[in-house]
């Protein structure tokens, strides 16, 4: 009998997977609109309703670093029809933070794909006397504690980077943090901060502009845009690659068959030209994981970063 039910159970789910979806999909996006993961999420759910025939509708849920957004869709019903744009704030930082979250990032979700995500990239207001990380590294060194560094709050990617940055270089940066890269920028460019470590695509414009000059990035390889940007890599710190990554996840107990076609359609339409072209200013390389490799990435994103986390001293904000 009991495994007569549960042949039932995986024949039902098989049969609602080959009839997902039936209604509109919602899909979570845990951040305020006009950023990088609503850019991604709205992106990718208009290619997923011509795709799958339904309407795939963006609802913006900000707040907590992700956190809300994702405890939301952790509790939802997981037949498909609740999406997660989720990433390395909600599913690594948020529950790292002192007052942790309602959910666990590995045994609450069914991670789907990858989408990718920006860089961070560390700048220097131009009147700061170092050209290069080198020359910045002995700057600190020669004067200890006399430099600070913005960042987009406590326990953002870019407080994570800079945060390892010091540890691995052996240096001092009094930490300040914003209330998002936008503040921070305006600062440095004022002449009221002397270096910023945040996203790419909020430093882009002021760094083609002249009023920010880039010392490195977080990315694997040097950009096409940015040739003249080394990254943290080929300066020496190999352990410096990091994206701010955004992706796809759903609730817990998500059929396969859905997370599959999910995932398949997910990395065709992150390689259209026409979204390339929309996410390449902001230095986005697309994801290309199966399921299972994302599955694996974002546990192993976990244990590298949550030690990182608790040592930067990051609180919740």
């Amino acid at each position: 009998m009991r495994w007569l039910l549960l042949a039932l159970l995986c024949f039902a789910t098989a049969a609602a997977a080959q009839g997902w979806p039936q209604r509109a999909v919602r899909v979570i996006v845990p951040f305020a609109p006009g950023g990088t993961a609503d850019t991604l999420g709205r992106l990718t759910a208009q290619k997923f309703g011509e795709a799958f025939g339904q309407p795939f509708v963006v609802e913006n849920r900000p707040g907590a670093g992700g956190a809300i957004g994702a405890d939301l869709a952790a509790k939802a019903a997981p037949d498909g029809h609740t999406l997660l744009v989720s990433g390395v704030a909600s599913l690594v930082i948020a529950p790292a933070l002192p007052r942790g979250v309602a959910y666990d990032p590995l045994r609450d979700f069914t991670h789907i794909a990858l989408f990718g995500g920006p860089p961070a990239v560390l700048v220097v207001n131009p009147d700061v006397p170092a050209r290069s990380l080198a020359e910045l590294v002995q700057l600190l060194k020669n004067q200890p504690r006399k430099y600070s560094y913005g960042s987009p709050g406590n326990g953002t990617h870019g407080h994570l980077v800079a945060e390892l940055f010091k540890r691995s270089a052996g240096v001092d940066m009094q930490h300040v943090p914003y209330k998002g890269g936008t503040g921070a920028m305006a600062d440095l460019i004022a002449g009221h901060l002397p270096c910023a470590s945040i996203t790419l695509s909020t430093a882009a414009g002021q760094i083609h502009a002249g009023r920010a000059r880039a010392l490195a990035l977080s990315s694997a390889t040097r950009l096409p845009e940015y040739p003249g940007v080394p990254t943290y890599a080929e300066s020496g710190y190999r352990e410096l690659v990091a994206t701010i990554w955004f992706s796809l996840s759903a609730p817990a107990g998500l059929a396969p068959e859905i997370a599959e076609r999910l995932n398949a359609e997910a990395r065709r339409a992150l390689d259209l030209p026409e979204v390339r072209e929309k996410l390449r200013p902001e230095g986005i390389e697309p994801g290309r994981m199966s399921t299972k490799e994302f599955t694996a990435f974002v546990a192993d994103e976990v244990k590298r970063w949550v030690p990182v986390v608790k040592a930067s001293g990051a609180k919740n904000d």
